[in-house]
């Protein structure tokens, strides 16, 4: 991507955007480990993910390192869905609402562009997800409802229940205008300083 790309969100800003690549594997592992909250998969886990599902993967660079991703699918059967399998920044980025730009950017890629429902699994307890999920659906003035999914006898090991979060229709011509209004709001932002 050039600077010139939607990827990138501003001149000033340090982080870039975009699909994951077969060779992000690694990274997208060692992303997860450093986050201490994720639950680790195996390094192929991500090695195939980023190489079968790049075009739903995104990934947030600064400096050529991976800072954060989005690590997603559409499921089979719900061709209208993008399903978040994991996303995570690392933790000297977190409160920077490097989360939602994550979001926001994933479900703009041109493989989640047809999509109208963005799903994930969160436990209860993870209140940080719960929260970055719930201002992603104000954002694009969608519902977030909750249903059971994944109960805990179901894993082989303990493990909290993993219900459902489902976000809903999504009204893609509104987050356009959401993306213009943030663009207008950067670009003036950008200029008070350069007047400064």
């Amino acid at each position: 991507m050039t600077d010139t790309d939607p990827g990138k969100t501003a001149t000033s800003d340090p982080i870039r955007f975009r699909p994951a690549r077969q060779t992000d594997g690694a990274a997208l592992w060692r992303l997860v480990k450093a986050t201490g909250q994720l639950e680790l998969n195996s390094a192929y886990f991500y090695l195939l993910f980023a190489s079968d599902f790049g075009d739903t993967c995104l990934v947030a660079e600064r400096d050529g390192e991976v800072v954060g991703a989005v690590i997603g699918y559409h499921p089979p059967r719900q061709a209208d869905t993008a399903f978040v399998w994991q996303i995570g920044v690392l933790p000297a980025l977190r409160g920077q609402g490097l989360g939602q730009r994550l979001l926001d950017r994933w479900l703009a890629l041109p493989a989640n562009r047809a999509c109208r429902w963005v799903t994930a699994t969160v436990d209860e307890d993870n209140r940080a997800s719960r929260a970055l999920f719930g201002g992603f659906a104000r954002r694009h003035g969608a519902e977030c409802t909750v249903s059971p999914l994944f109960m805990p006898e179901q894993f082989p090991n303990p493990h909290p229940a993993e219900p459902l979060l489902r976000i809903g229709p999504i009204d893609r011509k509104a987050g356009s205008r959401a993306e213009a209004s943030r663009q207008d709001r950067q670009r003036r932002e950008l200029a008070a300083q350069d007047a400064s």
